[in-house]
């Protein structure tokens, strides 16, 4: 018996020695099998994650940042132990110690699973394995992939320390909201960084990779909370937290930016504007779009962000102004439904819910309102971010009575007397508080709306290019078209001084005499008959006068004389142009150009000659810290110095190319600060001296003023977005100068302005300057102009008349000497409220478009 009893068990141990046997080369067999092929885990030595790309502007201030996923990597030693630790409790208790798989967790998982009736389900996967599939594997559920997740956190175990692993994990893992690793969660949920957050805020965030969807502290506070305090538990039971520590953090509530309880991160930042979203269009080409979105780029931009501000006043300043002239309301477009303007709480809920393409946030002082109800005479509205006080917010009857309302079929109405005139209960509209000029006090609230005319801003350093402004529209929430850069307009007259400079390289002189009477080309496409603004005539006139008064008739005579090939060729090599095309009507400016390209042509005149591109970046660093892109390539042994001999600067020496001539440059300044002293920028009105040139096309559809300083060089442009008349008294001296003065005074307190560099090589000598003729070193009077003459270049022909081959006619209705466009003139108010002088006549198409009029 004793016998049969010790038979039966042996065979029952040999059956199960022998299945574990078969059982274990199974396993082993698969394990084996599963091994071979996986991926190396070595790529986890050179792990690049995808990190935010940030812009800084020149005072070192974040003002923007890209990012496909928003990551900031952070080494594991700059982690605080309360964040590893809330994640190894929440994830992977036994990390520091098992092998990459904890077969003790995974046991434990199970046995919970099957008491709790799969109501409480621990993660089995450690955070070995967690970083396997991140990282190595793909993220289906299969028994194959987790073969392979185990066998690979085996191996990984082996090779990389625990905090290698632990840093990777933390860095990489999602926590919602469009937010990867640690760093970037903390910023997006309590607007603070690692170092700053409390034991519950590490436990909140080691409470969401399970599932961030189902822990959104908004949607699901109290799962979040429940969760969390979990986490809290398991850190007091891991011994990293106390007892104490564990009770009083549990009770803390859920707080959140989502719940308002912090400011948004982003709050911290400018809005985004034309500025920053260039520098992501041009270096996306630069690099690539896949490495600016997460190469964890470090962008230093040229922005100066009190002249940017600037820029963005004075453009919207004129803008809104002759909006305003117009008369006409159009409103936002939008209307919130009665249904919910019950309550306060209803309606601001409401107004929050307009996008900012209707109603732009963006604007300085502007807020958007909506009209809550209307009364015999007034309106009263609820204002975003503006309290509800007293008898409320109200828009009274005389701040509407500029305006005609629009209506849907494009019909006006007649002008309005009282506000229910423009507005309905429920229309959405822009509000921006009047106060006093003398000491700032309030006055009431006043309705503004985004103009329809748009324009552009642009202001750069002359001697290195940096960008100091772009305004590339009204306003980037309402537009986000970049005009600057974007838009390609005719530039008009704005384009003269290009060919007049061509001219003086070909041996003319500022004080070279041209015919200024009527022609006539014969085209393909009929007979072209250029004209000038006034359709008057100064008959044979030096040079200078021809751009003080930008006289087309002038400027189509010169590049007949010189040829398009010449006028061309400097268009191209100043990067204005790419190409241009040799007609002639292009010389006073028919062909489309953009802003951002012509500036750099007028600071190459303001710096003496010498190449200088457009640049908004000063310096990009890749992840690393390494200077990948520079643009400042000038020299400077100096600055390395401990000390420099009393009195001197550095040195800083420039390699950039002579592109013009230093005396046709130089010549260039005097003959535009003419145009600003005499002619159609006499507006202009600055402490320093100051050169420039307008530009106002056919119909006045695109006008321009381009202005230097010694040191700063900005244009404005001003047009609609699809091409119209902007009226009968719209100039670049009327709209755009006005814009010029308010940016530019601001500017020169800052960076100041000197008397520009006279070149070496030439000398002076008087002229009249209404006639060519030379005078007297001694001689006085208006009529005298001193000019910068190249030495060596002959006077003898001076005295020659360029006609350009065309005849010059009889009985032409000249200006007598010292007579200019003012007579026979309007004057006019522009939209900085000062007085104007335009022309009454004005010149008119001819057969085909010419370019500039004035």
């Amino acid at each position: 018996m004793i016998r049969f009893i010790l038979s039966f068990f042996g065979s029952i141990f040999s059956w199960i020695v022998t299945a574990l046997f078969f059982a274990a080369l199974t396993i082993g067999a698969v394990f084996w099998m599963y091994s071979r092929d996986l991926p190396s885990h070595e790529q986890l030595a050179q792990y690049q994650p995808k990190t935010i790309s940030r812009i800084y502007n020149s005072e070192g201030r974040l003002i923007d940042e890209f990012a496909t996923e928003r990551r900031i990597f952070v080494p594991i030693d700059e982690i605080p132990k309360v964040v590893q630790d809330a994640f190894v409790s929440a994830e992977d208790k036994n990390f520091w110690y098992h092998a990459g798989y904890d077969p003790v967790g995974i046991a434990l998982a199970v046995f919970e699973a099957v008491k709790t009736g799969g109501h409480d389900i621990r993660g089995a996967s450690t955070i070995t394995q967690q970083v396997m599939k991140n990282f190595l594997l793909s993220s289906d559920r299969s028994v194959e992939r987790k073969i392979k997740e185990l066998i690979l956190a085996a191996r990984v175990s082996k090779a990389i320390p625990k905090k290698r692993i632990l840093e990777l994990y933390l860095n990489e893992i999602f926590l919602g909201q469009n937010s990867y690793g640690v760093a970037a969660a903390s910023l997006t949920y309590f607007n603070k960084p690692l170092s700053e957050l409390k034991p519950y805020e590490a436990a909140t965030l080691a409470s969401m990779p399970k599932a961030p969807s189902n822990y959104n502290p908004v949607r699901n506070m109290q799962r979040l909370k429940d969760r969390r305090n979990y986490v809290l538990h398991e850190m007091w039971q891991n011994g990293y937290i106390s007892e104490e520590t564990y009770k009083t953090e549990r009770e803390l509530p859920v707080k959140s930016v989502q719940n308002g309880d912090y400011a948004p991160f982003r709050d911290q930042l400018p809005p985004r504007d034309y500025f920053t979203d260039e520098i992501r269009r041009q270096l996306s080409r630069s690099f690539g779009q896949d490495e600016f979105f997460s190469g964890g780029l470090t962008v230093r931009a040229t922005v100066d962000p009190d002249m940017q501000a600037q820029a963005a006043r004075a453009l919207q300043h004129a803008l809104e102004e002759y909006d305003r002239g117009r008369g006409v309301w159009r409103g936002t477009g939008v209307t919130i439904p009665k249904d919910k303007l019950g309550t306060e709480a209803d309606w601001r809920a409401a107004l929050a819910d307009v996008h900012s393409d209707k109603v732009p946030r963006d604007v300085e002082g502007w807020m958007p309102a909506v009209v809550l109800e209307l009364t015999s005479e007034d309106a009263r509205i609820g204002i975003e971010g503006i309290k509800e006080e007293g008898k409320g917010n109200w828009i009274p009857a005389k701040d509407v009575q500029w305006a005609r309302k629009l209506n849907k079929d494009g019909k006006l109405e007649r002008k309005a007397r009282v506000a229910s005139d423009l507005l309905e209960v429920g229309d959405v509209v822009m509000v921006r508080a009047m106060t006093s000029d003398s000491d700032g006090s309030f006055i009431r609230w006043t309705l503004r709306q985004v103009p329809q005319v748009e324009g552009a801003f642009m202001a750069m350093d002359v001697h290195t290019g940096r960008v100091l402004a772009m305004q590339g529209g009204f306003s980037y929430q309402s537009s986000v078209f970049n005009r600057t850069t974007q838009a390609e307009r005719q530039p008009g007259s704005n384009f003269k001084p290009i060919v007049y400079a061509a001219a003086l390289d070909s041996g003319f002189s500022p004080e070279t005499v041209v015919v200024d009477a009527p022609i006539e080309v014969n085209t393909p496409q009929g007979m072209w008959r250029p004209k000038n603004a006034s359709n008057r005539y100064f008959g044979p006139t030096p040079m200078r006068t021809g751009l003080e008064q930008s006289r087309n008739l002038m400027t189509v005579r010169i590049a007949q004389e010189i040829g398009m090939d010449t006028i061309a060729d400097l268009a191209e090599k100043l990067g204005v142009y790419h190409p241009m095309k040799r007609f002639l009507a292009n010389a006073l400016g028919a062909q489309e150009v953009t802003q951002f390209n012509l500036i750099s042509a007028y600071a190459m005149f303001a710096n003496g000659g010498k190449r200088v591109e457009p640049t908004l970046v000063d310096r990009v660093q890749d992840r690393f810290g390494r200077t990948i892109y520079r643009h400042d390539q000038r020299v400077c042994d100096d600055c390395s110095a401990q000390t420099l001999p009393e009195g001197e600067g550095p040195r800083i020496e420039s390699n950039a190319e002579q592109v013009i001539d230093p005396i046709t440059a130089y010549q260039m300044i005097s003959l535009m600060k003419g145009v600003v002293q005499r002619g159609s920028g006499r507006g202009v009105n600055l402490n320093v001296p100051v050169a420039g040139k307008t530009g106002t096309t056919n119909d006045s559809k695109d006008v321009w003023f381009t202005g230097f300083t010694s040191n700063i060089v900005a244009s404005c442009y001003i047009g609609y977005d699809n091409p119209r008349s902007l009226g009968a008294h719209a100039f670049g001296g009327t709209l755009c100068v006005p814009v010029f003065n308010e940016f530019m005074k601001e500017a020169v307190k800052k960076y100041g302005g000197t008397e520009f560099t006279v070149p070496p090589g030439g000398h002076w000598q008087n002229f009249n300057r209404f006639t060519g003729e030379m005078v007297s070193a001694d001689a006085t009077g208006d009529y005298v102009q001193a000019e910068y003459i190249r030495d060596g270049q002959s006077t003898a022909g001076m005295g020659l008349v360029v006609d350009g081959g065309f005849g010059m006619g009889s009985n032409l209705p000249l200006f007598a000497p010292g007579q200019t466009d003012e007579s026979g003139s309007t004057s006019v108010t522009t939209s900085s409220g000062k007085t104007a002088i335009i022309p009454k006549q004005r010149a008119n198409f001819g057969t085909i478009s010419a370019g500039g009029l004035y």
